[in-house]
């Protein structure tokens, strides 16, 4: 991800919608509140939609839901320690890292439910493609 993609804040919010605001004024706060991943292990928050269309309007929650259950993106959070070490394996480096978008498997890793919503805990080579930006991928489907 380029250093000048920004992060939208709806990401940081988790189910909330795009107008509240996040709990914390700092991001860091809630990434502290998140598990630290161990061995080969990746920490993904799967992508939630803005829950509008591009004409402005507004989806139902049910369809949001829908839309969120079907995506398979999300953003990295933390990468554990031995991720992307084998070099065996990944002869190329690392397929992802910290603040990249990716494309995952739909029922691949373990879901740990977290206020507000839901993270991923995947294995390194769980991931399937990086990509800039998940509304792109959204307006595939």
């Amino acid at each position: 991800m380029s250093k000048s993609t920004k992060i939208p804040d709806r990401v940081l919010n988790f189910d909330k919608g795009p107008s509240e605001p996040i709990q914390s004024n700092n991001p860091q706060d809630l990434k502290e509140k998140l598990p630290k991943p161990t061995g080969w292990r990746i920490v993904i928050l799967p992508y939630k939609g803005t829950g509008k269309t591009k004409g402005g309007v507004i989806l139902s929650d049910q369809t949001v839901e829908m839309q969120s259950v079907t995506t398979t993106c999300g953003l990295v959070l933390s990468v554990g320690p031995d991720a992307y070490k084998d070099s065996n394996r990944f002869p190329e480096g690392p397929w992802c890292k910290e603040k990249d978008w990716v494309i995952f498997g739909r029922y691949a890793g373990s879901r740990l439910q977290i206020d507000g919503g839901e993270i991923r805990i995947l294995n390194d080579d769980e991931i399937l493609a990086t990509i800039k930006n998940p509304e792109d991928i959204l307006h595939l489907y």
